[in-house]
């Protein structure tokens, strides 16, 4: 169970790294439009939270997530030698 969990977390810092690499920023609604046009209106006005990535941010997610998807991948055979 452990190592899936594990598992599971270093995928999604990989995926998240990513994520990083391609988009450089994101601008989040503060409340969900109705319609997809609606929300073409609703972010030109400029309302919402933007978040913008570091350059840091990309390669440390990713270097995160391969060090835990290793650590997953030996967690069954230490426990079995104890």
């Amino acid at each position: 169970m452990w190592r899936s969990v594990f598992l599971a977390i270093g995928v999604s810092f990989c995926i998240l790294g990513l994520e990083c690499l391609v988009v450089d920023a994101a601008v989040l609604a503060e409340s969900a439009p109705g319609s997809v046009a609606a929300m073409d209106a609703y972010s030109l006005n400029g309302a919402g939270r933007e978040i913008k990535t570091e350059e840091w941010m990309p390669w440390s997610f990713l270097a995160t997530g391969t060090v835990i998807i290793l650590y997953s991948i030996t967690l069954p055979k230490r426990f079995q030698a104890a």
